[in-house]
């Protein structure tokens, strides 16, 4: 019993984890990508630099992880039709990035990952694709109150079910990092309102510009 544990080793402490994702984010807002060290994090957490590397094999990984665990705070709670589960996610994304440790590790893994196909890789996996089940999740329930057809059935309507969950988290997503960290704009409930109506009628007369922000500014 003894001989295998130590072949498999002591279980990771998720106390550790969290000091050190913590510790991560907060160097990263104060020194940056390029001040950040893996032995700085170490101190911040209170651990070995050795138990970093037995996480993750450089700090983009570690960054990244760091990024990833804030996203997972994001949730769907049923607010009773897609339009208000729309913009409920839309105000908790941007509520997020206005965590000045979320928008410093965002913006800096981003920039990058420009120059790192691994990285990009890693963002795929561990943010992009983690989130997706907020989509997956609207929808069903969207579905379940018959705000939204059915998928079709077979292999195809499966295909075509995660293309669309695919360019729903992009319209969102993108829209409200770019709002958020390229126009340096908040995302106001107005704003939030007009882009959900965008999303869910396009550019028919049912869309935003039948429904103009209290103000008379569109949202915008």
């Amino acid at each position: 019993m003894a001989d295998s544990a130590r072949r498999t080793g002591r279980p990771r402490s998720a106390a550790a984890d969290r000091a050190i994702l913590d510790a991560t984010r907060s160097a990263l807002a104060e020194l940056g990508w390029s001040g950040l060290t893996m032995g700085d994090v170490a101190m911040r957490a209170g651990v070995a630099k050795t138990t970093l590397y037995r996480r993750w094999t450089n700090k983009s990984e570690m960054v990244v992880d760091a990024v990833a665990v804030l996203f997972d705070e994001l949730e769907l709670p049923d607010r009773g039709s897609l339009r208000a589960d729309v913009e409920g996610v839309v105000l908790s994304f941007a509520a997020l990035l206005e965590r000045p440790e979320a928008k410093t590790a965002l913006m800096a893994v981003v920039a990058e990952a420009t120059r790192d196909e691994a990285l990009r890789a890693r963002i795929r996996t561990a943010i992009v694709e983690r989130q997706k089940h907020l989509v997956v999740t609207g929808r069903r329930r969207a579905q379940a109150r018959g705000e939204l057809p059915p998928d079709a059935p077979g292999p195809e309507g499966t295909a075509a079910a995660d293309r669309a969950a695919d360019l729903i988290f992009d319209v969102i997503a993108g829209a409200v990092l770019h709002r958020s960290l390229v126009s340096a704009q908040r995302v106001t409930p107005a704003w939030a309102r007009a882009l959900t109506a965008l999303l869910l009628h396009g550019l028919s007369p049912a869309g935003p510009a039948a429904e103009p922000a209290p103000d008379g500014s569109g949202g915008a």
